[in-house]
C-alpha cells in the first residue's frame, strides 16, 4: 500500500489546507471519520463514485487529486 500513500498525499494536503478534519470530511461524505481516514491512508479501497464526491468538495476532478501527471 506504500504506492497508495503517495496517491493520497495530495488528498491529505488539500484537506488540511482547507482546515478540514477527517471528521469534517466524513460528515460531508456521510461516512464515519474512521472510514474516511482509512480511505485517505490507503487502508480502504476507493471507488469512483466516492472519489467524485471527494473531488467535488474541493472543486476538482478525481484525476486532479488521485493521479499524477505523466511527464
Amino acid at each position: 500500500m506504500k504506492s497508495n500513500n503517495k496517491k493520497f498525499k495530495k488528498l491529505r494536503e488539500l484537506r488540511k489546507k482547507r482546515g478540514y478534519t477527517c471528521k469534517n470530511m466524513g460528515e460531508m461524505l456521510n461516512l464515519c471519520p474512521t472510514h474516511y481516514w482509512q480511505i485517505e491512508n490507503g487502508k480502504r479501497g476507493l471507488y469512483y463514485a466516492m472519489a467524485k464526491k471527494i473531488a467535488n468538495i474541493f472543486n476538482l476532478t478525481p484525476d486532479e487529486i488521485f493521479y499524477d501527471e505523466v511527464n
